[in-house]
């Protein structure tokens, strides 16, 4: 059927409920819009899905989640695993408590248990869930920092990982082949219930998943020093990150956290923000006139589903606050880590550090200094999930740290995937720490700098909405792919890796080798002097992202060299 056929589906056929009606009858006209609504299937990607929420087959609401959902638990039964269920959480977005509801009932109608979390909670914490009760898999509702209008749905499999491959294609192959809403199945919640199929979770995981991230620190007396001195400012930006972060840092004894009252409590048209992105700089307005109220040394700020972290630190020069990108604050934790465990002895002869390429430099530097292994996976923590699950397998490496560029970062090995909430705790322990050598923890990431090179990052994106928008994007991809540049402003390219060719040329030999990471379409340029640049389009937003990368002598030849090839690559696209 093409878009117009859909929707004349939609709002004659007895399946969809009225209100789902009246919101398409009153789009009658709009041509423009039935087409955007209707002219393909909400994408049910290796990640899961994400979408704007709305009526029609291209927007999140009860039809898409469960026609999802039927196609996950066409899986599982596939699998054989059904009885051991799967664990669902949900975030402070619109419609989310009812997508969790809608995806359970389906589990449910399929003779899956469904272990559903009595109110929102952190991303991170349903990747604990999951393997604390054993379950074959588990979904999140949310669409992390996306606008509010936004909302979605990632799958996780049985080791608390995002699923990867082969496991994601197939339950994409799955997903596809619901093709008729009426094949769908689902149930009423009372019966379920009944049937001893939907049980809901609470506190009993969250009290183990705050022991499990106790266990990651390294100086509970520094901590205890220093708690009553050093003040926090946070904001949970209106989403999951309200009570855990607040409970770790009281019961690990810090007594001056601030919470942003505009913020603090959940709201899913997210009123103070124009974005809730730990990213945005305008999204710490208020969190900022806070901190300079209360004398802060730090502002911390989680996003809608608390499994990316965002901080501002006072510059003891200026006393003035100092944003941190995620390279940075990443950085801050890895290299306190590596440090203080190795004096302490604990820091395991064989661990190893995994960052995403299009994460600094800084991460390679670092893993060096300590003789850490470094492995580099694609963008998107459940390559480095999948990695620590290899390590429990095989024994060959243990998990010392983990991060991406995008403010994500894991420590421990209690969740599989991204964790603000541990996050949080271990920069305040970074906090105390320097507080306690007469420091800030911005005079700290100087002294970074200082001891293994000025690296610096940079990220430009372009935003191309719509049909033709995803067109565009496919053709500057194609652009660059077919007709790589041999330099980008001065800095000639060294090597070309296509990922989706699974191909690493060599631009002085012609050699042509291969990347051995997974199919992706990522280019990724190596240039001369340590720099770097790469394109890829986002996974969950309709843009496309350029990251870039530089080592300079100082910080304002850092910012001087990372502007140009900056400048650079945006003259070229």
């Amino acid at each position: 059927m093409d878009y117009r056929e859909q929707y004349a589906f939609w709002l004659k056929d007895e399946y969809f409920d009225q209100a789902t009606k009246e919101e398409l009858r009153a789009l009658d006209g709009n041509d423009a819009e039935i087409e955007e609504r209707f002219y393909k299937e909400l994408e049910f990607g290796t990640g899961g899905l994400r979408g704007i929420i709305g009526a029609g087959t291209n927007r999140m609401n009860i039809y898409t989640v469960r026609k999802a959902t039927q196609g996950l638990a066409n899986y599982i039964l596939k699998q054989g695993t059904q009885d051991k269920g799967v664990a669902i959480a949900y975030d402070s977005r619109r419609m989310s408590p009812e997508f969790a509801d809608e995806a359970a009932l389906c589990l449910n109608a399929n003779g899956i248990s469904a272990y559903v979390f009595e109110s929102l909670r952190p991303t991170p914490e349903l990747s604990y869930a999951v393997r604390k009760l054993g379950c074959t898999a588990g979904i999140v509702v949310t669409a992390s920092h996306n606008p509010p209008e936004y909302n979605g749905y990632k799958v996780y499999w049985e080791d608390g990982a995002q699923v990867t491959s082969p496991k994601d294609v197939d339950i994409v192959n799955e997903a596809k082949a619901v093709t008729d809403y009426h094949d769908v199945k689902t149930m009423g919640k009372e019966e379920a219930i009944a049937a001893k199929l939907y049980h809901v979770i609470g506190s009993e995981i969250d009290d183990t998943y705050m022991e499990e991230l106790k266990k990651q620190i390294i100086h509970a007396d520094v901590i205890r020093e220093m708690a009553d001195e050093i003040k926090i400012v946070y904001t949970p930006f209106h989403g999951t990150g309200n009570i855990p972060v607040r409970r770790i840092l009281s019961e690990l004894g810090f007594k001056h956290v601030f919470v942003v009252p505009e913020q603090e409590l959940p709201d899913p048209d997210f009123t103070t923000l124009d974005y809730p992105n730990p990213e945005d700089p305008k999204a710490y307005t208020l969190a900022l006139k806070l901190a300079k109220e209360k004398d802060a040394d730090i502002i911390l700020a989680t996003d809608p589903d608390a499994d990316r972290l965002g901080i501002y630190a006072k510059d003891s020069r200026s006393g003035e606050y100092v944003p941190f990108t995620g390279n940075m604050s990443g950085m801050l934790i890895a290299e306190y880590i590596l440090r203080e465990k190795k004096k302490a002895g604990t820091l395991p002869k064989n661990g190893a550090v995994i960052k995403s390429i299009v994460t600094t430099n800084l991460t390679d530097a670092l893993a060096r200094a300590y003789d850490m292994r470094l492995i580099k996976v694609l963008t998107g923590f459940k390559y480095i999930g999948e990695q620590i699950k290899q390590f429990e397998q095989t024994h060959e490496n243990e998990y010392v740290f983990g991060l991406e560029e995008s403010y994500g970062c894991l420590v421990g090995t209690h969740a599989r995937d991204k964790d603000a909430v541990v996050a949080v705790m271990c920069l305040c322990e970074v906090a105390a720490w320097c507080k306690k050598q007469g420091i800030t923890v911005w005079d700290q990431m100087l002294k970074i700098y200082e001891e293994y090179g000025y690296y610096m990052e940079g990220i430009h994106t372009l935003t191309l909405k719509g049909i033709e928008g995803a067109q565009q994007i496919d053709a500057i991809m194609e652009k660059f792919r077919n007709n790589a540049p041999a330099s980008f402003g001065d800095l000639k390219v060294q090597c070309l890796k296509d990922f989706k060719k699974n191909e690493v040329r060599d631009f002085a030999t012609g050699k042509i080798s291969e990347t051995g990471l997974p199919a992706s379409n990522v280019l990724y340029f190596e240039l001369e002097n340590d720099s770097w640049c790469c394109l890829r389009p986002s996974g969950t937003e309709p843009k496309l992202k350029f990251y870039m990368g530089i080592c300079g002598k100082n910080m304002d030849d850092a910012k001087t060299k990372l502007k140009a090839l900056t400048d650079a690559l945006v003259g070229m696209i």
